[in-house]
């Protein structure tokens, strides 16, 4: 799946940094939702990437919008990444990357001369119809949240 914005979200259903299911379902109809898919917690550019979603999360909140971080770790290790940086949001767990799958986010990365499966950073914006109104792919971490903060503002004028 190449391209999503349009489109219906693929719905999904995963466990969270608690363990608790968080589902796509459970905000249609009420909220945007900013789903982020990023590939290691603790990793540089990824600490990066939630700090900065964790420094606009009002903004975002203002403008009815729940923030979802998606990667392959399991809950332990999501735990410890929110407490670490003090995440006001939920981290889920794809361990079998299925989600990532449906999203079209999994890809062969290279990486030092090596190749392997892995998450491509991107970004999708979904609002309460369930619609993915835009996409982020192959996110560069710097300015990034600014900008799905502005996509957001621009979309609920």
């Amino acid at each position: 799946m190449d391209k999503l914005e349009g489109l219906q979200a693929p719905v999904f259903s995963l466990r969270n940094e608690n363990g608790d299911i968080v589902s796509l379902e459970q905000f249609k109809g009420e909220k945007y939702v900013v789903l982020y898919f990023y590939p290691k917690d603790a990793t540089p550019g990824c600490t990066t990437e939630a700090c900065d979603f964790r420094d606009a999360v009002n903004e975002f909140e203002e403008l009815n919008a729940v923030i979802l971080g998606v990667s392959p770790d399991h809950e332990a290790s999501h735990q410890k990444f929110i407490e670490k940086h003090g995440l006001p949001f939920s981290l889920l767990v794809d361990e079998d990357h299925a989600v990532a799958e449906q999203y079209g986010v999994w890809k062969l990365k290279k990486n030092f001369g090596k190749e392997y499966m892995g998450i491509e950073r991107s970004t999708f914006l979904i609002d309460p119809t369930g619609t993915v109104v835009r996409e982020w792919r192959k996110v560069r971490v710097k300015g990034h949240v600014e900008d799905a903060l502005a996509t957001l503002q621009q979309l609920t004028k």
